[in-house]
């Protein structure tokens, strides 16, 4: 079993997909979150997620945020790009898209197929690692997507591909920490939810958080206290910024509206504009978000 996963861990701010007014994605505010990004202390960078509104997006958009992200990262932390795909080539091919580029690692979602036998997923897994030159992780998460391997399957793939070396999860720290024990050390564990029960899913053993951008840098603190051993400061920091996280979790459309918009303004954006299909902002819920940037504060 290989312990590459090791090399890999923090937070990884999911980067939002910012747009133009014309619809078109926008270079610059996609620039200036990296900079914000890596400014307020990430760990790492992640793209292409369900946070990135993937779904959304071409297979020429989705190329083209790889080949932006990287080259703005320059390779000042990892990068770490969600792969999507209905076939193993297409897989593929955005993975050696995203390596080529300069990506650390790519994290694969299932297929598309939904009610098939565990053993297809795992089996469509295996022959995208086996074509991959890079460290891979699945994303496991069957209450965001539909489909997710028992902790068994896990095992036996890891085994099998020694590049398998992460998961991600998206799942209460409960369940996370019994995948964890399943596994013993097998692969390193991400979790996300946009960092709800932060200090709790570090306690049971996860490598690092791969949350959005509206509130990592409150996150990489609470990581680094931890690390420290300062787990008064590190529950102190949570406790503060938990609000902020409720609000943006209570769905994905939520974070998407809400989330990136309390991204946008501390990053100095003042204009958000949104993709079809999507929950449109109302007076209430904008007023909300914005007090909770201007509580943030700005950043770097």
């Amino acid at each position: 079993m290989s312990a590459q996963w090791r090399a890999f861990s923090g937070i990884y701010p999911m980067q939002y997909a910012f747009f133009a007014r014309d619809g078109s994605l926008d270079r610059a505010a996609m620039r200036r979150q990296v900079e914000g990004c890596i400014g307020g202390g990430a760990h790492g960078i992640a793209v292409l997620g369900l946070g990135t509104e993937v779904n959304k997006l071409s297979g020429s958009e989705r190329r083209t945020l790889v080949d932006w992200v990287t080259e703005d990262v320059a390779k000042r932390v990892p990068v770490a790009v969600t792969v999507a795909g209905a076939s193993i080539d297409e897989q593929v091919v955005l993975a050696e898209h995203a390596r080529a580029s300069g990506a650390g690692w790519v994290i694969l979602q299932p297929p598309p197929e939904r009610g098939l036998p565990e053993s297809h997923y795992a089996e469509f897994f295996a022959r995208v690692m086996e074509r991959v030159q890079l460290p891979v992780a699945i994303q496991n998460a069957p209450e965001y997507i539909g489909v997710g391997l028992s902790d068994d399957s896990l095992l036996r793939l890891a085994r099998a591909r020694p590049n398998f070396v992460l998961l991600k999860g998206e799942g209460p720290a409960l369940t996370i920490r019994r995948s964890i024990e399943a596994l013993a050390g097998a692969l390193g564990v991400f979790n996300g939810r946009g960092g709800l029960e932060l200090p709790d899913n570090l306690r049971a053993g996860c490598a690092g958080m791969i949350p959005a951008t509206d509130t990592f840098d409150f996150q990489v603190r609470i990581f680094e206290r931890m690390r420290a051993g300062d787990e008064d400061a590190a529950e102190r920091i949570y406790r503060e910024v938990l609000p902020v996280m409720v609000f943006v979790m209570q769905s994905l459309d939520t974070l998407v509206c809400y989330g990136k918009r309390i991204a946008a303004w501390r990053l100095g954006l003042n204009d958000v504009h949104d993709r079809a299909p999507g929950l449109a902002p109302d007076a209430f819920g904008l007023a909300c978000a914005r007090r909770y940037a201007d509580w943030l504060g700005p950043l770097p």
